[in-house]
């Protein structure tokens, strides 16, 4: 950490935090659109008429607010390393694997949840859906016109704050490509932004609430494996620290102890 560039880590961490708040924000900033004409025309060509469509807004989906649940391990993975401008290395490595323990499970169980909910939303979407032509219009009412367009923005917003993130923590320290746990992490979280992207794209607009679900499913799981990895890696730290603090006392009453004349 003797030549860290400290200015690079530093924003580093800015622009991870950034990217994280806009995942987060995703909810507030996509859907809300008024979908009642778009609901009107697909069920004309169903041959079902609809008195009343007004009310009905796009939906703003998972997928990019579950993003977030992967970058929560890329914010604290950075934060570590921003820890340790501050703090000496003995005290560091207590505090990081007791963190690091809290951490990873908060993160499983948020992972869970979010699992859940995601898993039981997805199974709503495909009941509605496929029992036409009622629930299929239902599900056109909730799901059905989601804001492709929007939602790229912000995705390519995104990417490009991570793609950011990466190059500053190489500029703050090319040795941390040598951690492949880092390298891992972001290569899991580029891709999964890109492949999110490319699943808004793949199917036609009705069916991308789907997909969209889908993946927060998998972003769901891919957040409880690092949980998990995170949670095997603390435990060393936590065990090191203990023998640690467990052998003070015998340090120090040896030093006080009168020696034999």
């Amino acid at each position: 950490m003797g030549d860290l560039r400290k200015p690079f880590l530093l924003l580093a961490m800015l622009a991870i935090v950034l990217a994280i708040g806009v995942e987060l924000g995703a909810g507030l900033l996509l859907g809300g659109a008024d979908a009642g004409a778009a609901l009107a025309d697909s069920a004309g060509a169903l041959d079902v008429e609809l008195d009343d469509v007004s009310g009905v807004s796009e939906p703003s989906g998972r997928g990019t607010g579950y993003l977030a649940l992967i970058d929560a391990v890329a914010v604290w993975s950075t934060g570590l390393f921003c820890l340790a401008l501050l703090l000496p290395e003995r005290v560091q490595g207590r505090v990081q694997g007791v963190a690091g323990l809290i951490f990873s499970i908060i993160l499983i169980i948020v992972g869970l949840v979010a699992l859940v909910i995601a898993f039981a939303e997805l199974t709503i979407m495909v009941s509605l859906f496929l029992a036409a032509p009622f629930g299929t219009l239902a599900y056109l009412a909730l799901w059905g016109f989601f804001p492709v367009g929007e939602a790229a923005v912000l995705l390519g917003l995104v990417l490009l704050l991570k793609l950011v993130w990466a190059g500053l923590l190489v500029a703050a320290q090319p040795r941390f490509l040598q951690n492949k746990g880092l390298v891992l992490l972001i290569l899991t979280t580029l891709l999964c932004t890109v492949v999110l992207e490319f699943l808004h794209n793949l199917v036609p607009v009705i069916l991308v609430s789907i997909v969209d679900d889908v993946a927060a499913l998998v972003f769901a799981i891919i957040a409880i494996i690092w949980g998990l990895v995170l949670l095997i890696g603390s435990i060393p730290a936590i065990v090191k620290a203990i023998r640690v603090t467990a052998a003070l006392p015998a340090r120090a009453s040896a030093t006080t102890r009168p020696s034999p004349r």
